[in-house]
């Protein structure tokens, strides 16, 4: 399966290419770049509403170049294709994103306010498509940092510890897991002898859960944070530290399974460096 880059040639498009350029790299895939060109087509129907689709396409062909040359520049070794899409952005992306690895996406586009924290097109496709995207922002900067994950007990939070152990070994950096935890109001006093506390208890369930990734990837240094904030603020602060955020998807099922939870829309928004919404693919949630 390849990477696939979309861009519209705006800073955050370029950011993205690059890292997908990197990604591609470090995984020996093909990368594919993208850009949708939309244009309605009433307009051929006035004087000059040809002339004004042909140039349309030809600043969409020069926007993917630009990308492919950036894209070079950082991966010269890879395998690179691209394309022009016509439609309307977020179908046409969502719809060549099928089957493929991941989807890189910049967090704002060319059309958006610079106040605004997440491009509605951005926002859009990595809520909705089926397989794995990553929304570049923050710090791009692949050396610095360890990669972070959120470990928490949805069905398929194997595959985003699995998504990240990978990644931090591709790497060569440190991973920290950090499992957001609110223990209930105790109904017993807090002295109570040989009653092991929430804490202890949470921090075992999870180096547990570790134990089987820790052994397939013995390279990765692994820190394990058990945080009494939200998911979200948790990851979001030590995302401003690191070079990679990894969660899940909110999961529903198989139907629905490219639905994206609170935590990772916050992170869209609010995160230091680039977020990777780790989603298994097709067969894996219907096999």
């Amino acid at each position: 399966m390849e990477i696939i880059a979309a861009t519209d040639g705006s800073d955050p498009g370029t950011a993205a290419v690059r890292w997908a350029a990197r990604e591609a790299a470090r995984q020996r895939r093909q990368l594919r770049i993208i850009h949708a060109f939309e244009w309605e087509s009433a307009e051929v129907r006035f004087d000059g509403g040809y002339e004004f689709v042909e140039t349309g396409q030809q600043f969409a062909e020069a926007i993917v170049a630009a990308a492919v040359d950036e894209a070079r520049r950082a991966a010269p070794t890879i395998r690179i294709t691209s394309e022009t899409l016509v439609g309307r952005p977020v179908p046409r992306l969502s719809a060549a994103a099928d089957g493929a690895e991941i989807l890189v996406l910049g967090n704002r586009g060319r059309g958006g306010f610079t106040s605004l924290l997440l491009g509605s097109v951005s926002r859009r496709v990595a809520t909705h498509v089926a397989c794995s995207v990553v929304v570049v922002r923050g710090n791009t900067d692949d050396g610095a940092g360890p990669v972070v994950v959120g470990c928490d007990d949805s069905p398929h939070s194997d595959h985003v510890l699995e998504t990240a152990f990978e990644a931090a070994g591709a790497r060569g950096a440190s991973l920290t897991v950090v499992r957001a935890y609110l223990p209930p109001t105790p109904l017993w006093p807090r002295n109570v002898s040989g009653v092991e506390t929430p804490r202890a208890d949470e921090r075992s369930r999870v180096q547990e859960r570790l134990a089987p990734w820790q052994d397939k990837y013995p390279e990765v240094t692994v820190e394990t944070i058990i945080s009494h904030d939200g998911p979200a603020p948790a990851l979001i602060r030590r995302s401003h530290e690191s070079r990679l955020v990894i969660v899940g998807s909110h999961d529903h099922g198989a139907l629905a399974n490219a639905m994206l939870g609170s935590t990772g829309t916050q992170l869209l928004h609010h995160a230091g460096c680039p977020v990777y919404i780790a989603r298994p693919h097709l067969e894996h949630v219907v096999g």
